[in-house]
């Protein structure tokens, strides 16, 4: 195969969980990075899982992170139909089915779930199920009889018993495995439809997939793979397999931790290319020193040989602090328009969002963290007069309600109430009274805010608040000073 093509090929089940979103990101750099084709292939086989409304978040997903497919349902360049469903109505899998029987690299198998049942095995605690090639034994005028019949079936494939079966993995290297371990796995099932082994072998030849990239759960399927591969007397493609995704506690990222989805991810306030970013350092390193990439500068460096094979670690606090990053390099205008919504839910006030956007963007990594940081905006918070107490800055409620009422009856008398002018203002007002800036910042600072820790000095918050509401809390902190 001259040219490098890769495939994504998801089943619509429901939300990307982030493993397929790596595998989907993974094929997708190894084909943009050799200027080849990434292909976007439906694998709906298993109709007992298909979830309404999950090919649409395929879709939206990968066009949301920018996985542009070259090739896909909704594009086709002579390769479709790219939904296995479609492709089983036509009688593909069936046909390369019978083309195995037909060599003896495959058979039919008329055991019934009975039967099946009593094969079961306990193995090392865990039940398994190896078949014991019952039905490769039938003579072709029974299997005809039975056929006939109309008795149910399945067509397994014919592994030998005797030596070994080797495959080359790009990261793993050699792997040999005894064929006594190998069971006959099931090529068609009874309803007629492909096992998801088998119609990928047979797709990944059909569309001249070149490399084959998966999750390392698949890395003990890949002996039988290739059984098949050399049964048809077909090219074995290139396997690349990621390693395993954990949480922190090492365990495999379920559902249950909350962002194991790329649409979790988003719910919480995160971004996509940071997302997308971070994802690819699981389980890749990259050339140089740096961990901020565009998915351009991903595609001109990514190199799979350089994965790792040791799980990766999902740190969702990892990913916090690198959307922080991308938060910060954010354009102002998208910055505000993507934190509207979250800052409405905070203030219903009529005041100057863009404003209050200015003063968080470099104080968050997540939406959701702005709410917190900015709800004092809509009313003052209850608080600890001892908040007015700061060793560093010689104040506390005594020296804090002294400055406060110093100062209201200036303040009442100021009408520029933009941040410059109160700035100047204050720093003027120390100076005449030989204080510190501290000093007269501090109390100001916590009877507008009522928070030990705010997004902003006191001008500029008293510049969003306006004269009226700035002055009320001023003398509501008085009150309560007074009352302490």
């Amino acid at each position: 195969m001259s040219k490098v093509r890769t495939r994504f090929a998801p089943s619509p089940t429901g939300r990307m969980h982030v493993g397929n979103l790596r595998t989907a990101l993974y094929a997708y750099l190894i084909a943009k990075h050799e200027g080849g084709d990434f292909l976007l292939r439906i694998e709906d086989t298993d109709q007992e899982r298909f979830v309404e409304g999950a090919l649409e978040i395929i879709y939206r997903t990968l066009e949301d992170a920018g996985l542009k497919h070259d090739e896909g349902p909704d594009i086709d360049k002579g390769y479709g139909p790219y939904v296995q469903s479609e492709r089983q109505a036509q009688g593909i899998y069936m046909k390369y089915a019978k083309q195995l029987i037909e060599k003896g690299e495959a058979y039919y198998c008329f055991c019934d779930k009975e039967r099946l049942e009593s094969l079961k095995q306990v193995v090392a605690g865990k039940e398994i199920s190896v078949y014991d090639k019952h039905c490769l034994h039938l003579s072709k005028e029974e299997v005809e009889a039975k056929l006939a019949a109309g008795v149910p079936y399945v067509i397994r494939q014919n592994v030998p018993q005797e030596g070994t079966t080797k495959f080359e993995d790009d990261i793993y290297g050699t792997i040999e495995v005894p064929n006594s371990e190998l069971d006959d796995m099931i090529l068609i099932k009874s309803d007629g439809f492909p096992t998801y082994n088998f119609a990928n072998v047979v797709d990944d030849h059909l569309m001249e997939i070149s490399h084959v990239v998966r999750g390392n759960e698949y890395l003990s399927s890949s002996p039988k793979y290739n059984r098949l591969y050399n049964a048809f007397g077909w090219e074995v493609p290139v396997y690349v397999h990621c390693p395993l995704i954990t949480d922190e506690n090492h365990k495999k990222l379920s559902k249950r931790s909350g962002h194991s989805s790329y649409e979790d991810l988003l719910e919480q306030g995160f971004l996509s290319e940071a997302i997308i970013n971070y994802v690819a350092l699981l389980g890749w390193c990259p050339p140089e020193n740096r961990e901020i990439y565009s998915l351009d500068e991903l595609v001109k460096v990514f190199d799979y040989h350089h994965m790792s094979k040791s799980p990766a670690v999902f740190d969702i606090n990892k990913l916090k602090w690198m959307n922080g990053e991308y938060m910060k390099a954010m354009d102002d205008d998208k910055f505000y328009e993507m934190a509207l919504p979250y800052m409405k839910k905070a203030i219903t006030r009529d005041l100057d969002f863009r404003k209050i956007a200015a003063m968080v963007k470099t104080r968050i990594e997540i939406f959701p963290d702005i709410m917190p940081l900015i709800d004092f905006f809509e009313e003052v918070p209850e608080y600890d007069v001892a908040m007015y107490t700061h060793k560093k800055m010689k104040t506390n409620a005594e020296t804090s309600l002294k400055v406060l009422k110093e100062i209201v009856p200036v303040l009442e008398a100021q009408e520029d109430y933009s941040n410059d002018a109160l700035y100047e203002l204050l720093v003027g007002f120390a100076k005449e009274h030989e204080y510190k800036n501290g000093y007269v910042m501090w109390p100001i600072r916590t009877a507008v805010s009522g928070k030990q820790m705010t997004p902003a000095g006191a001008t500029e918050i008293m510049e969003v608040l306006g004269k009226e509401e700035s002055l009320k809390r001023l003398n509501d902190a008085i009150v309560k000073l007074e009352n302490a």
